[in-house]
């Protein structure tokens, strides 16, 4: 019980870090507030003079009354806006920021990271999450000090008219206590449960969109729907032991209350004589007033504990360590050599290395292809480069200079990358090429790229052309169009190294021969790493290598492999072999 008490008091004051900037809104909200709690008690006494009018039958006491009634109205209106205002500015600001440090925080997080977590649980966090800290520290919270204060005004209150009384009422406050300790443990691990459940929901939804053509390809959909029916049951399950808990709990504490408020209206009966009936009628309508804000306290406790559990994980997310880097170096353009000695490397959390004892020499505007089986370790070599991973033993160098001494945004501004898994944006096909560092290209530089990388007859047919909105992903071009888009991409940032892990494994035949004859110009001046499955692609390369195991097993030029008639040869073999022919 500790535990969760101390996590949940550092939540808390981790937050009001972000309160703090917007500390006057804040007070202006207290105020607030204050006014609306000064206003019950108020209430509450003025049935004292309003007794004691009609008890003497004086008419001219009685008008000043509902005057008073109607100011005190005014107040706890004036003092409602302001509390329940002011507290929703500064929430909103806070949770804006929550998810702007979220969404900073994912453009940090290392290759690895992004291998471990499935993106339907990184989007509930920034949406399904922030979302129950928006309802936590907004109406929640407005409710918490607005009747929080009530509580405490109306307290004071009835130990101003009646001590003994009042500590007889507050005989029931460690019983409170306890059950609301409870039930917030309960509160907190059901939400997590829930916050799971909500990403397993918005897991599969978002594989079932992306893979919406393997799945009627493949007749997915009814595992698909048990996927979804799956994860959505989970979290109605989950939901409903919220509710169920609340359920309870709210009653329960209003019992309570109630039957303290019980106590004390029998020794009011019994203790009348000790006090006026103008009095104790204040103090009965006061302790009166107590059980309802008590109720809303009660009923708000549930989203203040969802609310610490939605911010628990939002804080743990922003405190994953960022990626890596520890470079200094910059330089204005890499001549392009690359040194590697002695390299390994193995994933996390996994025994068997990838990559064991690479060495490679690549002079700069030398061409390199890779080839070999799947898993033979040739996109994790090439990912190294980059630093989208950092290896365990041996060296890498570009110009001499060990890449860990670049800095990340300096290493990556020199190196161009077109993969087989393209990612295109939702947004115009110019802004599409010119992405990034290159927004501020101008027109025909793009046009430019387009054309070398074959793009710009099919660009020309759009009903936009280069202002045309291509859809999410990409997904109102072919797959050999959005290739080439990424290509042309490649092209414009004009890097002095190239890295094309299958960049033309999505081209028909004829798309492929213009872009082989465009990336022969392109690679010209450039160390060209290329990773390819096709090998008719790759013979002209100045060297080839082939990769098994994670090691390299032969190197060397398209006939010299070919001669030596070992794991190139055979691999050309298989791919270039004749089908048989049936009669």
């Amino acid at each position: 019980m500790a535990n969760d008490k101390q996590s949940s008091l550092a939540i808390y004051l981790r937050l009001l870090k972000y309160v703090k900037p917007l500390w006057f809104f804040f007070l202006i909200s207290v105020i607030g507030n204050m006014l609306f709690a000064a206003s019950q008690p108020a209430l509450a006494h003025l049935m004292k003079p309003f007794m004691e009018a009609l008890e003497s039958g004086a008419e001219t006491s009685v008008y000043h009354v509902p005057l008073l009634a109607v100011a005190i109205a005014a107040v706890r209106g004036l003092g409602f806006f302001l509390g329940g205002y002011f507290i929703a500015v500064v929430a909103q600001e806070v949770v804006n920021r929550l998810r702007c440090d979220m969404f900073d925080k994912l453009l940090e997080f290392p290759s690895q990271y992004y291998d471990s977590i499935n993106s339907g649980h990184l989007i509930s966090r920034i949406t399904y999450n922030v979302t129950m800290v928006t309802d936590a520290a907004s109406k929640a919270i407005t409710i918490l000090v607005r009747e929080g204060l009530t509580v405490i005004a109306l307290l004071g209150y009835l130990f101003w008219s009646n001590w003994k009384l009042t500590l007889v009422f507050l005989a029931i406050a460690p019983l409170l206590g306890l059950t609301m300790s409870f039930v917030g443990r309960r509160m907190r691990k059901l939400s997590h449960r829930i916050q799971s459940a909500m990403g397993d929901v918005t897991h599969v939804a978002s594989e079932a969109i992306n893979g919406f053509r393997e799945m009627r390809s493949y007749g997915g959909e009814a595992y698909e729907k048990q996927r979804f029916y799956r994860a959505s049951e989970q979290n109605r399950k989950q939901s409903l032991k919220v509710e169920r808990t609340s359920g309870v709990f709210t009653p329960l504490m209003q019992l309570l209350v109630a039957m303290a408020l019980a106590v004390v209206m029998l020794l009011v009966l019994m203790w009348r004589t000790d006090s006026g009936v103008p009095e104790l009628m204040a103090y009965i309508v006061a302790a009166g007033l107590i059980p309802k804000p008590i109720r809303q306290l009660t009923s708000v406790y549930n989203r203040i504990q969802k609310g610490v559990a939605g911010a628990a994980t939002i804080f743990e997310h922003i405190d994953q360590p960022s990626e890596t880097d520890t470079g200094t170096k910059q330089v204005s353009r890499v001549a392009g050599k690359i040194e590697i000695s002695k390299l390994s490397f193995r994933y996390a959390d996994e025994e068997k290395a990838v990559l064991s004892d690479i060495n490679l020499t690549v002079e700069p505007g030398e061409t390199i292809a890779i080839v070999g089986r799947s898993g033979s370790g040739k996109s994790t070599l090439v990912s190294l480069i980059p630093r989208f991973y950092h290896h365990d033993q041996g060296r890498l160098l570009i110009d001499g200079v060990d890449v860990q001494d670049y800095t990340l945004k300096n290493l990556r501004q020199n190196i161009a990358l077109v993969t087989q898994q393209v990612t295109l944006f939702n947004d115009t096909v110019a802004n599409n090429i010119a992405y990034g560092e290159l927004a501020s290209a101008p027109s025909e530089k793009i046009v430019a790229a387009a054309k070398s990388a074959h793009a710009h007859e099919f660009i020309a047919r759009l009903p936009e052309g280069y202002d045309t909105l291509i859809g999410e992903d990409g997904t109102l071009l072919s797959g050999g169009q959005r290739q080439r888009l990424a290509i042309a991409r490649a092209i414009l940032k004009d890097a002095p190294i190239l890295i094309l892990d299958e960049a033309t494994s999505a081209l028909d035949t004829e798309s492929e021969r213009f872009i082989q004859q465009a990336l022969e110009e392109v690679m010209k001046n450039r160390t060209t790493l290329v990773i390819a499955h096709r090998l008719s692609t790759i013979e002209n390369a100045d060297r080839i290598l082939v990769m098994d195991n994670g090691r390299i097993v032969e190197q060397g030029t398209h006939q010299q492999l070919i001669a030596r008639q070992g794991a190139y040869a055979a691999l050309h073999r298989m791919q270039f072999r004749e089908q048989p022919t049936h009669a």
